[in-house]
């Protein structure tokens, strides 16, 4: 064998290597929420980080960055456009800061309950609204998962909603999550979702509001006296692709995205709904009280002292979400 020809051989070795190498490369993405690992929002997304990975081939792999690692929700969102973060889970009313009419969802008592907001995720106005937010900023809605009814904890009793006047409540810091307590005159609060069971333990609030699961991941009701069943907001979680991401994925990967993401979606959404079956027990066994409340006299006092124009959300999207049965 001539050397000429050992050289033409190496040549050919080596760029099939190299072939190979890229061929078996992987592209990393970081995944980033702010809920604990205990919850099903990072069990699920860690199986569909891995079930991605599975059904391409192990082209990519998805880093999950749980309780707020990589950022405060504020910061995930603008993570996505920064490209310091690939995928989150959030909120629509988050979402809202760049498209306010999808926020029309987080407009108080505006499901009835959790099949109405999953059939409303099916609805065609549940995909002109995500279709709006992905053309003002790029980024795409994959799914969405149910994140439970939003409940009020409190270390004063109250029933009626004149009884929240003066009550020092953390809550978010998005309008639409603002909207219940301030019509029922309650001090709102933002104070970051990490800091929130030191703030009700050392008294900076006295009530914070959420699910009841993540009341339970969170230990709130180690803090807390009082559950108050105020329901005042279904909630729910998308799962967004960043614009630079999703350009780079192919139609294929698009395709088998979608399909995973939605599985899990579905797969967080059904251990909720029966996680939250469970709970007002669990919370009356740990020595809370747990009280229902009037909801119309609620939404009354919503009606009274906020529009859906200050907000930004068209009124119109909101009777056609009410029309969904």
């Amino acid at each position: 064998m001539t050397k000429t020809t050992v050289t033409k051989l190496l040549l050919a070795g080596a760029a099939s290597l190299l072939a190979l190498a890229g061929a078996n490369a992987q592209t990393k993405l970081k995944w980033a929420h702010v809920y604990e690992t205990s919850e099903p929002f990072h069990t699920e997304s860690v199986w569909a980080a891995q079930e991605f990975a599975k059904r391409t081939n192990n082209k990519y792999q998805i880093e999950v960055f749980p309780a707020s690692q990589l950022g405060k929700e504020t910061d995930i969102n603008q993570g996505l456009s920064l490209g310091s973060v690939d995928i989150i889970i959030s909120g629509s009313s988050f979402a809202a800061r760049s498209f306010p009419p999808i926020g029309v969802t987080y407009y108080p008592f505006t499901f009835r309950d959790a099949d109405h907001l999953l059939a409303y995720t099916k609805s065609d106005i549940y995909k002109e609204l995500t279709k709006g937010y992905e053309d003002k900023t790029g980024h795409v809605i994959t799914a969405t998962t149910y994140y439970g009814v939003r409940h009020t904890t409190s270390n004063r009793p109250f029933k009626s909603c004149a009884e929240m006047k003066g009550l020092k409540i953390r809550v978010p810091d998005v309008p639409a999550y603002l909207a219940m307590p301030r019509s029922c005159g309650a001090n709102t609060t933002p104070i970051a979702f990490a800091e929130v069971y030191l703030a009700l333990q050392n008294g900076t609030v006295e009530a914070q509001e959420n699910p009841l699961t993540t009341i339970e991941a969170k230990k709130f009701y180690e803090v807390q006296k009082h559950i108050v069943l105020t329901g005042h907001i279904v909630d729910h979680l998308n799962t967004i692709v960043a614009k630079g991401t999703w350009a780079k994925f192919s139609d294929e990967d698009r395709k088998t995205w979608i399909a995973v993401s939605q599985e899990a979606a579905a797969r967080a959404t059904r251990q909720i709904q029966a996680s939250e079956q469970k709970l007002v027990q669990f919370f009356k066994d740990k020595g809370l009280t747990v009280t229902e409340i009037d909801r119309k006299e609620y939404l009354d006092a919503v009606f009274k002292n906020t529009t859906f124009e200050q907000f930004g959300y068209r009124k119109a999207d909101w009777e056609r979400i009410q029309a969904i049965k």
